[in-house]
């Protein structure tokens, strides 16, 4: 009896392997039949917005649908990337995320998702730096100046801050310049963020270069860059190092997920078609133009980096006793 048993169950185990890739087949050659949603977890405007928006239309060429892109902010990101952690798992939720919902979120919040079980990885678009901007009213060129403009109390100083990404690295700015006396003011991601700025709402933000048109347009003045090197896009600008602040580099990314579950023959599909698409010299230049590094993944090379990226902000977190205030 308990040979027969067993031979029961292994015809069985052999029967859903047979109909999971036999369905498997049958998705990925009849994907896409219908439209496809990609969710940003940003109001509009910020860098993980510009880079969906960028490759949507294309994608949704090479595929033969169209691309819609939902931006459902709130909460650090967490709103829009939990929908697609809820999403079911077949190819038509999306999400475009950036590493600080991602990767930072799960580190300072309790949040509803894992930065890695809870989704597929489909690739890494590209790494995104950061620029420290004021408005011009400001009478400051350099880093230095802004300091001791700080260092006065002439009026409160303030800046903007869209992300718990951005909050941590200008409060880190803050740390290694040792002038806690600038207020950070909450918005609901780095496009509003950018727009208080460019207002005068704040005098200062540091933004994921978004904020190249108008920093070319004279409404906000760049000081220094958060990087090793200086931007291609921004020669002229100092590195944080070069303005006398050291240990200051950071970066961001923007990348594509799909739910948790999703048929390996559909996430091959879009990592094939997203691969071609960023490949090509338009889109590599419009990336080029914003600052933002191509880089072109495969799904197992984003999970690492994810990985790599929830062990270090632990470690900065700890290390610059970081409090979460949004």
């Amino acid at each position: 009896m308990q040979k027969k048993l067993c031979h029961r169950a292994l015809w069985l185990t052999a029967a859903l392997t047979t109909v999971t890739a036999f369905t498997g087949s049958v998705w990925a050659d009849t994907y896409p039949s219908k439209s496809i949603k990609i969710i940003v977890p940003y109001a509009p405007g910020g860098a993980t917005d510009v880079v969906a928006r960028l490759v949507s239309q294309k994608l949704g060429t090479a595929l033969g649908q169209s691309i819609v892109v939902e931006n459902r902010a709130g909460a650090n990101g967490m709103i829009g990337t939990e929908a697609v952690a809820r999403a079911a798992p077949d190819g038509y939720t999306l999400l475009m995320n950036t590493a600080g919902a991602q990767t930072l979120n799960p580190v300072l919040y309790k949040t509803n998702y894992e930065p890695l079980k809870s989704f597929e990885p489909i690739s890494l678009i590209a790494k995104i730096g950061f620029v420290m901007v004021v408005h011009p009213s400001l009478p400051v060129k350099t880093v230095q100046e802004y300091l001791a403009l700080v260092n006065t109390k002439a009026k409160p100083m303030s800046y903007s801050s869209g992300t718990a990404m951005i909050e941590l690295v200008t409060e880190s700015f803050k740390s290694a310049a040792k002038t806690p006396d600038i207020a950070s003011i909450p918005y609901k991601g780095t496009g509003p963020q950018m727009t208080a700025a460019v207002a005068g709402e704040v005098g200062m933000t540091v933004d994921p270069f978004v904020s190249i048109p108008m920093i070319k347009a004279g409404k906000l003045r760049p000081l220094a860059v958060f990087s090793a090197t200086r931007s291609p896009a921004l020669p002229d600008v100092p590195t944080m190092q070069e303005s006398g602040v050291s240990g200051l580099n950071f970066n961001s990314w923007a990348a594509l997920l799909a739910p948790a579950g999703t048929p390996k023959e559909i996430v091959t599909r879009l990592h094939t078609e997203l691969s071609r698409i960023v490949a090509t010299p338009e889109m590599r230049d419009r990336l080029a133009g914003l600052d933002y590094e191509v880089v072109n993944s495969t799904p197992e090379q984003l999970a690492t980096t994810i990985n790599e990226d929830v062990a270090r902000w632990q470690k900065i977190v700890k290390e610059t006793n970081y409090k979460v205030s949004q």
